[in-house]
């Protein structure tokens, strides 16, 4: 998908860029819809949007290293979603870099060929600059609604799933109704009380005689 992405938007930009420079003049641009849209032939040494115009070196270096980004991110990429995202970007990428290695005043140095021209207030543009545009749109909702280059989708990228407490097994939760019931032991003895007086010395008390009270007065 991202391939084939890349290979659309590359073969797209070149095309355009052929018949714009075969049948268009610089300085004379052809009114499609009034002033609202034309396309108007210009070389841009900058970057997207005739941004950074002396910095065309610069400009190549990020081309490249973007180019070389993407490739190593495609082995690692299961999402459609991101596959036709980077293709876009490296399509786009792609596009513009083919003018800077090929086209005049020299290698590394060419200058880009812009030829869209949205009203006189926005700057010339191609549709490798469109693509490149388009996917950074793409990557910036992406990364918001949390879906990721390996396919998975999530709220915050990077961050771990919470998952849920386990729910307690049935010999834990024996140990811990036993752990929180109050200690129990065995009943303790009664102590023992004042011995009962025998009722025998009583008896034999009131049993006596008066002659044998007499007899042992004597």
């Amino acid at each position: 998908m991202l391939a084939g992405v890349a290979a659309f938007v590359l073969a797209a930009d070149i095309t355009t860029k052929a018949l714009v420079v075969a049948h268009l003049r610089e300085g004379e641009p052809v009114h499609i819809l009034g002033d609202v849209l034309m396309f108007n032939l210009l070389r841009n040494p900058g970057a997207a949007f005739s941004v950074g115009t002396g910095d065309t070196i610069v400009f190549t270096a990020i081309a490249v290293a973007v180019v070389i980004y993407i490739a190593r991110t495609a082995r690692k990429l299961h999402s459609t979603g991101w596959a036709i995202t980077l293709g876009l970007l490296l399509g786009g990428a792609l596009g513009n870099l083919t003018d800077r290695i090929f086209r005049s005043p020299g290698f590394l140095r060419g200058n880009v060929v812009d030829w869209i021209e949205v009203t006189r207030y926005w700057p010339v543009f191609n549709l490798a600059d469109s693509a490149i545009v388009c996917g950074g749109i793409l990557t910036v909702l992406l990364a918001m609604l949390g879906y990721r280059l390996d396919g998975s989708h999530g709220t915050r990228p990077g961050a771990p799933a919470a998952s849920p407490a386990p729910a307690p097994s049935a010999d834990h939760a024996g140990t811990q109704a036993a752990d929180d019931a109050p200690a129990t032991g065995p009943d303790p003895e009664p102590e023992p009380g004042p011995e009962p007086r025998s009722d025998k010395s009583d008896k034999s008390d009131l049993s006596a005689t008066p002659d044998d009270t007499a007899d042992a007065e004597r």
